[in-house]
């Protein structure tokens, strides 16, 4: 799909990979929405600054109306949490789904129907490596975003009928605020912001940012197309 001159909203974009997003839309012509819990924090030029808390009902219903316009929904907010899973509490691990799983859902219900009345457009999850790889000291996370990846499955198949393209965009450790305790290789975040772009600009509905991703992808034994049929 073609980005200049579409409005495109993206959760989570006060920092991280969300920012990087929100920026390279700018750059690529697109009006954009910031969405944050604390909009007052986003100052990069070109982004329109938007209350959002992706656990609130209330403050996604008023985003949604406030974004009439929008073409293309980036679900990029999310959180994580050490969480070994034999001993950690719970409680982060359901901040984890809260997050990444429950307000990607309940962002995407919101505005498919803004999706629909403006022809269709995008809906891109940010979803991990781990959405296939489990990791022992990160449970929770690695649990989240396998239940994101599954739903990103079934907004696909659910939203084919308006034309809204799904795009799942799996990456490994991107240097963030999340990983800064990670000695493993990272990615940077601009870098996963143009895979995303090209992602669109082609009608991808996966993008594998780095080669991690692909590793652990290729070593999966099943496929989209073959499990859902062609888009």
């Amino acid at each position: 799909m073609e980005i200049q001159n579409r409005t495109a909203l993206v959760t989570g974009a006060n920092r991280g990979i969300g920012r990087a997003l929100a920026r390279a839309l700018v750059a690529s012509g697109a009006k954009v929405y910031a969405g944050a819990r604390q909009p007052e924090l986003i100052t990069d030029p070109g982004v329109i600054p938007v209350r959002l808390d992706v656990t609130d009902p209330a403050s996604i219903a008023e985003a949604a109306a406030l974004a009439a316009d929008v073409e293309i929904v980036v679900n990029n907010a999310g959180t994580a949490t050490p969480a070994p899973a034999l001993t950690t509490p719970l409680d982060g691990a359901r901040r984890e789904m809260e997050v990444n799983y429950f307000g990607t859902w309940a962002v995407t219900q919101a505005f498919a129907p803004v999706l629909a009345r403006n022809g269709g457009g995008a809906v891109v999850n940010i979803l991990s490596a781990a959405s296939w790889l489990a990791l022992e000291p990160a449970a929770g996370y690695a649990a989240s975003k396998s239940a994101q990846w599954s739903l990103t499955n079934a907004l696909r198949l659910a939203l084919r009928k308006q034309g809204t393209l799904v795009v799942g965009v799996h990456v490994g450790y991107v240097d963030t605020d999340l990983s800064s305790a990670i000695t493993e290789p990272k990615v940077q975040a601009d870098e996963v912001a143009a895979a995303v772009i090209d992602g669109l600009s082609t009608d991808a509905e996966e993008v594998l940012v780095d080669e991690f991703s692909r590793q652990v992808k290729a070593a999966l034994p099943n496929d989209l197309a073959q499990l859902y049929g062609a888009r």
